[in-house]
């Protein structure tokens, strides 16, 4: 859906998704209460819209729009919040002056709530991401990165929760591997975790131990590979138990609508990404009823 038609029409067109095997109705008793996410992924620094002569994406994204949006989401519902998978640096001249400075200002004015990191976020280097912190007033979650002997230790979390009109949010993030992507003089002694053990370790404790009602990943990983066995979030769903939504990044992959993917417990795990630059924003709608859902819908709108 592109943002001019949501606009004019003034109403959310969904596409159901059934979770647990429960089919879905258009009509939703007033009993159940409804949580919002809202979420984008490898934005890369691109703050304004793109030029309307541009040969991919004339006249799109820009974070002006992008706010419009947030705050109409958020005056439907004030029970909402606003995620990011990563990659929020690199990409447009904005980086290259600020070093990441804006990008988290702006964020911090949209009111996010957490991000995990991406590997072009350490394109100037850990002690480039820690210069920068002091203008995130969100939290970063990241499950596999250990920062254990870097300037970044215990500035960011395996996870983080939230209540949410009596909702219990746990979320959690996971990073790609950086030896390959990113110079090792740049994110120095950051350890890689293996993103599958941390993943079920993470759902485990945020579902039984926190007894969280919604469990949510935020992945850099990427959507998915034609290399066998490599870390996608779609392999990651499959190996969960207990996550509910998994909002990905890193392959710039523009889905239409979350896909489903059966986990360990043959439960149904979404799994959604929104591309890049910031041309889309992801919104996924869940219902509860007795603080257990069984009914989400979701749009991927074109800003």
């Amino acid at each position: 859906m592109n943002r001019r038609k949501f606009l004019e029409n003034s109403v959310l067109s969904s596409t159901y998704l059934g979770l647990g095997g429960a089919s879905l109705s258009s009509c939703y008793r007033t009993s159940q209460k409804k949580i919002t996410i809202l979420h984008t992924n490898d934005v890369h620094s691109h703050i304004d819209p793109f030029p309307k002569d541009h040969s991919q994406y004339a006249n799109l994204g820009g974070v002006a729009r992008r706010a419009t949006l947030v705050d109409i989401f958020r005056n439907e519902n004030p029970n909402t919040l606003l995620f990011d998978a990563g990659d929020i640096f690199q990409g447009t001249p904005y980086f290259n002056f600020y070093g990441g400075e804006l990008e988290f200002k702006l964020m911090s004015m949209l009111r996010y709530d957490a991000a995990t990191i991406g590997n072009h976020d350490f394109d100037n280097g850990v002690e480039g991401l820690f210069a920068q912190l002091p203008y995130a007033k969100f939290t970063f979650v990241s499950a596999n990165y250990n920062f254990k002997n870097t300037v970044m230790e215990g500035h960011v979390k395996p996870y983080e929760m939230y209540v949410v009109n009596g909702i219990k949010i746990g979320v959690y993030g996971l990073g790609i591997e950086l030896d390959g992507l990113v110079t090792k003089k740049l994110y120095k002694e950051t350890e890689y975790l293996d993103p599958f053990e941390m993943a079920l370790e993470s759902e485990r404790t945020l579902k039984n131990g926190q007894k969280c009602d919604l469990v949510i990943c935020l992945s850099h990983l990427g959507y998915r590979y034609q290399i066998d066995n490599k870390p996608s979030d779609v392999l990651l769903a499959a190996k969960t138990r207990y996550t509910d939504l998994i909002i990905g990044g890193h392959t710039h992959t523009f889905l239409d609508k979350p896909v489903i993917v059966q986990n360990e417990n043959g439960r149904d795990v979404l799994v959604n990404q929104v591309g890049c630059y910031g041309v889309n924003l992801g919104r996924i709608d869940f219902y509860f009823e007795n603080n257990k859902h069984a009914k989400a819908d979701a749009v991927n709108i074109l800003i």
